[in-house]
């Protein structure tokens, strides 16, 4: 007979359809991967990249949902796991010189972060 591990409690937020490409969300979703929720904060506060406010709320969000649908405590998690997929792009046209036309892919994100508690 296997043993199961007991279930992990874990706090989830997600945003779609940001403006941001994935690809530049990406940079700041890694610096704070595998952080404590205190040092992450801290991290996107300072850092000058516009999707370091959208992640910041985000995080924010997921430490709200933390504290009120699982009875964690916010200060005591940790950023388990961030990810940035693709989401829809917007397809748009810029027009060139002698009738050509170009494509303007203008790429947007979904962004999901996991926080889990601490053992104490």
């Amino acid at each position: 007979m296997a043993q199961t591990m007991p279930e992990v409690p874990e706090a989830r937020a997600i945003v779609r359809g940001i403006r941001i490409s994935p690809r530049k969300v990406r940079i700041v979703v890694d610096l704070i991967r595998g952080k404590a929720v205190g040092d992450a904060l801290a991290i996107l506060h300072n850092t000058p990249k516009r999707a370091s406010k959208v992640v910041e709320k985000l995080l924010r969000s997921a430490m709200a949902n933390a504290e009120a649908n699982h009875d964690m405590l916010a200060r005591d998690c940790y950023v388990h796991a961030i990810w940035a997929d693709g989401g829809p792009t917007l397809k748009r046209v810029h027009f060139r010189s002698r009738g050509q036309v170009f494509q303007i892919l203008k790429r947007t994100s979904h962004i999901t972060v996991v926080l889990r508690e601490r053992h104490r």
